[in-house]
Formats: C-alpha cells, structure tokens, sequence
C-alpha cells in the first residue's frame, strides 16, 4: 500500500518563528513545532515567506532539518507591500494556489494558519473553503506550561462541510426558512413556482444586483419585493428603508422631481429642497413598480443611477450619491417595448441579469387550496375573527376554483377578495354552500365584464410566443380564437382539460369524440404544441 504524503503550507512566522543562536531551541516556534509532533510525520514543507525575511526563512528551514529529517522544506517568495491589505494579500495567494501542482490524489495538504497576519489566515482559509487550496486547515498552539523541546498542540479542521450532517441539516433548515418566508408561509405545490422562489432565496442573500419581478397584476410582485427587502434585512444586507413606488402615478414635470429629487427655486412650487425617492433609498431598497411607465428621460437617468450610484437631483449643479438595491416590476412585455420604442435596451439589459415572471393564479391551480387557507388565516388576523368552511362549502369553491371555468383574471387579489366577502357574509363563522354559490356567480359575472382586459392579456400572450413577422402571417380572423385557446390551455391542467373546455358545445351533442386530439391538431396549425402554450 502506499502511503500518501503529507504537505504543510504556511507562512513564515516573523516574530513567532525568530530566535537567536542556540537560545532560539528555548522558544515555541510554529513553524519548527509542526514537525516535532512524532503522530505529524510531514513530508514536506511549503513555506512562504517575504524576500526579505529570507534569512530567517533559511534558519527555519536548517532547524527542521534537524529534527525532522524526512522533511523537504521549499521556500515560496511571496512579496507583499502591505501584510494587512486583504486584496493584495487574497491576490497573491491565488496566484500562488493556481500555480502550485496540487495532487489531491497521492497527497494530503494541511493549510498552516497559526503564523501570517489576521489578513492572511483569513485569506488561507477563504482559499481553502473554496477548494483552490485542496486540503484542511492545520491550527497549531503552544504547551501550556513551556516544557523545553515540547511541541504544544495541533487540530485539523476538514471544511467539506458535507461531511457534517448536523451542520448541512441546520443550512438546509435555513434556506427552508428563507424560502417560506418569501412565499408567506404558504406551503405552496407548483413545482416550477418553488423552484424559482429557491433561485430568488439564493439571488437575496447573495447579491445586490438588481431583480425584475414580470407576471400580471395581481400576481404577488410587491408582496414578494417586500418579503425580499425583510429577507436581506435579516441578513444585515441592506441598513436603510424600503421604498415603494408606482411609477404609473409618476407623470410630467414632477416624475423626475419625486425620483431624484430637487432644489429648493428649481421651479415654480419648488419651495424647499426634495430628497427623491432614490435618496431616500439609500443603503436600502428601492421598488419601482411598473417601471415600464417611466418616461424616456427618467429611464436615461435612472440608468445611471444604478451603474453608478450617482445622480443630478433637478435643479442642482452638484450631483449626489445612493447605494441602493433596486427591484423593478412590470405587468407588460419590456422586451416588445423595447421594439416599440418606449423602453430603453439597456436599462432593460441592466435590469435583466435576474428576471423572474411571478405566474398569475390560473396558471398555478394547484395552489389555490393552501392560498385559501392562507387567505382565511390573514382574514381571521385583521378581523379578530375566525372563519372556516363547511365540508360541502369547502368542496365546491375549490371544485369551481380549480377549474378552467375560473378564470381569476385579477389574481390573488380576486382570491382575497372572495374569501373576504364570503367571511363577511359568514353566519356563526361558517361558510356555507349557499355563500359560495353567490361568490361563485358574483365572480363569474365580474369576469364577463373583465373582458376587455383578458384580451389585452391573450394579445400578450400572442407576443410571447410569436415575434412580430410570424404574427403578420396570422389573419387577423384567425387571433382571437387562436388567443383564446392559448388562455384556456394556460388555465388547465391538462391538454384533454382544455379540450373539454374548448369543446364542451360539440361533447354534449356528442360530435366530438376525442377532445384532446382535436385540440393538438388546432394547435399544430400553427406550429404550437401543449408544451409550450401550456407555459408548465
């Protein structure tokens, strides 16, 4: 069998390590004491060390030699100007890491960490948690009563925190928390929404950049930006406020004056200096919603700001500065208005580093039923009161809820106002089947004068998934319907779901015999399929 080597790498002590004459043999020395420990059999020695000490460099290297023959000692010149600069001192050990032939596979690296300033045993530990120096962290200390010739203590640390099961369950807790508390605490069941409430966990406690939040109104934008403000407030990412505006109320002459800020005389009513909204972000959050209404000007400077922290508050000759975190919303398409004109490529390109569309409710049914209890727990904390539904009630709301019928064209908030008209009207604080029967036929009417606005949505959803020369090749004859049979299959679960929908007329004359396959020839006419209507 044979036996792998053993490698220390660390620096040379300039004041722990130093010693004159034969007195130097009286004194713990780091460097000498690694390899007095006859259980610590090293084989070789990488020490990195100032040109300069490269004497005293030499007198260590002579004096393991002595005690420790089998030990080869290299010397590294590692130039440093200042010890204490952590990017200089983090540079040159990468250098020095990407350089060095590790060989993980015949050798064993221990990362000394006792001598070096606080900078460089931080930097040598960085360096070892990101696996660029391959190896565990060796932490050595003196006796604790001096004993001549006594070598002290030594530990090794492994960082492969995988290998630590209380640890690695604590992190996934963590994140399991995290990623609740961006969705409320509802246990939601969508697989592709909690996988990017995951992905967005991760993006808030790692990152600053900036997040654009799409999907329509109704959707949970701010609700998610302002779970994601308290998230890195939690983790001491951000110090100042949360500041919310949509930009839809920000209108001519006074939009530039509430987003940067003016001074005082800058124009008539201008009475007293403006602060703006990014000023007030500062080292906080800033959440512009519906960014997509911001006028040409604004976006141009808004731009800057972002890049570089900086802007010209209206009427002032002296810029100011604000380190803020931004997250943007939208319910329009910012890509098509870019094509249109009304939006600037990079400010888009500056937004879209983390994009994420937030579905609306009918595209994620299966969420519905713990929404609903969600809902019923926020009703009964506002009002003191605590409502609940009867068997049967419970049944037929989410059998209707659930349904293509449903079309919950404004989202959570047509949810939230369901549940609270239906626990209003709630005798003895049960809803009964007659309550939900109302609520039921209330929305349903609601929806047929909402029709307008779902086919402003299905025009969008025409844009998703043609560009502008395929749309041309379309008959205008031909749109609607098509549009509409895109929203059905968005609101189903399932290709023979939508097909029932779309042919209910022609099933109860029993002309139709296989819904679902009548519904994939339509869409194949137009070079779709039930994957990507369905957008699942």
């Amino acid at each position: 069998m044979i036996m792998r080597k053993k490698v220390v790498i660390g620096f040379l002590g300039t004041t722990l390590d130093k010693g004159r004459g034969a007195e130097r043999w009286n004194r713990w020395r780091p460097s000498v004491a690694v390899c007095q420990h006859p259980d610590l059999i090293v084989d070789r020695y990488e020490l990195l060390r100032d040109p300069a000490h490269a004497r005293l460099g030499g007198v260590v290297a002579a004096d393991i030699g002595l005690i420790s023959p089998e030990t080869t000692v290299y010397a590294h010149n590692l130039p440093l100007k200042d010890p204490w600069d952590f990017g200089e001192v983090y540079a040159a050990l990468l250098d020095f890491a990407a350089d060095y032939p590790f060989d993980p596979d015949n050798e064993d690296y221990m990362i000394q960490i006792t001598t070096g300033t606080h900078v460089a045993q931080i930097c040598m530990f960085l360096l070892t948690e990101a696996r660029h120096m391959p190896g565990q962290l060796l932490q050595i200390a003196p006796p604790r009563r001096w004993a001549e010739g006594k070598p002290g203590d030594y530990a090794t640390i492994d960082l492969d925190l995988s290998k630590y099961d209380q640890i690695a369950a604590r992190f996934r807790k963590d994140a399991d928390d995290a990623t609740s508390f961006l969705k409320s605490g509802v246990e939601t069941r969508d697989v592709a929404f909690n996988q990017m409430i995951d992905q967005i966990e991760q993006v808030t406690i790692r990152s600053d950049a900036p997040i654009l939040l799409s999907g329509p109104t109704g959707a949970g934008k701010t609700q998610l930006a302002r779970r994601i403000y308290e998230l890195k407030k939690a983790r001491h990412r951000v110090q100042g406020s949360l500041v919310e505006v949509n930009c839809a109320t920000l209108r001519g002459d006074q939009a530039m004056s509430a987003l940067f800020g003016h001074r005082k005389g800058a124009f008539t009513g201008a009475v007293a200096d403006r602060p703006g909204l990014l000023k007030s972000a500062d080292k906080g959050l800033l959440f512009l919603d519906e960014i997509g209404e911001l006028g040409v000007d604004e976006q141009a400077m808004l731009l800057r700001a972002i890049e570089e922290k900086r802007f010209l508050p209206v009427g002032a000759d002296k810029e100011i500065s604000s380190a803020f975190i931004l997250i943007a919303g939208t319910n329009r398409d910012l890509l098509q208005e870019v094509r249109a004109g009304r939006f600037r490529q990079d400010l888009l390109a500056r937004l879209d580093l983390w994009t994420y569309r937030l579905p609306g409710l009918a595209e994620r049914r299966d969420d519905i039923e713990p929404n609903l209890d969600y809902e019923l727990q926020r009703y009964a904390e506002q009002s003191g009161d605590r409502i609940t539904f009867n068997k049967e009630a419970s049944q037929a709301f989410l059998r209707f809820a659930v349904s293509p019928d449903a079309r919950w064209s404004g989202n959570f908030r047509d949810l939230g106002a369901a549940v609270t008209r239906m626990a209003t009207l709630a005798p003895s604080g049960r809803i009964t089947t007659a309550i939900v029967d109302d609520e039921i036929t209330r929305l349903r009417s609601r929806w047929r004068e909402d029709g307008p606005e779902e086919a402003g949505n299905s025009r969008a959803a025409l844009e998703e998934l043609f560009d502008a020369e395929q749309l041309d090749e379309i008959d205008p004859f031909d749109r609607p319907q098509l549009a509409f049979v895109i929203e059905t299959c968005r609101r189903s679960r399932t290709l023979s779901e939508a097909g029932r929908s779309l042919f209910a007329a022609s099933r109860k004359r029993r002309t139709s015999s296989n819904d679902g396959d009548r519904l994939r020839k339509y869409l194949a006419k137009f070079d779709l399929d039930w994957a990507s209507v369905s957008d699942r």
